[in-house]
């Protein structure tokens, strides 16, 4: 059996080997078909997952949805921005804290909703999976994400001396 201490240095470099290329190509697959399926609802994907997060967790501030998304203030405020211009949410400041912004669906978003709800099934399907092993992809991958999150920053550093 193979490991990351058995495996010879150069075989470890090929580009079949790397499981972030396998990541990457597979985000780039369902950036493609997701964009066919949110064309019919005028959002990208990155706005289609802001709009899940609120259809799920109703008004959250700004900071929530990054947590939610991963996604920085930086990253998340154009997104917002376009969509509340599209009239699906609505932002404003916390009275209690003027430097947070809470995000609300509007009644247009709402209405979206209902358009959204076969694309999770279109994706589905696209993926030629069931879903128990969707389950066990998106299990899998939560404990990856997990993992390298806890990763020590210091041992991804090449050894001095």
């Amino acid at each position: 059996m193979e490991t990351p201490d058995t495996l010879p240095d150069e075989e470890f470099l090929r580009l079949d080997r790397q499981i972030c290329f396998s990541l990457h190509a597979a985000a780039r697959a369902f950036n493609g078909v997701y964009r066919e399926a949110l064309k019919e609802l005028g959002l990208t994907y990155p706005q289609y997952l802001v709009m899940l997060v609120l259809w799920e967790h109703g008004e959250l501030p700004v900071k929530g949805i990054g947590e939610r998304l991963r996604l920085d203030s930086g990253t998340l405020s154009p997104l917002l921005k376009r969509l509340e211009a599209a009239g699906y949410v609505e932002r404003r400041r916390s009275p209690e804290d003027e430097r947070s912004v809470t995000v609300r669906v509007t009644a247009t978003g709402t209405a979206l909703r209902e358009q959204a709800l076969g694309v999770p099934r279109r994706i589905a399907a696209a993926t030629g999976l069931d879903l128990a092993d969707i389950g066990e992809l998106r299990e899998r991958l939560g404990v990856l994400a997990a993992r390298l999150d806890a990763a020590d920053p210091a041992a991804l550093r090449p050894a001095c001396g």
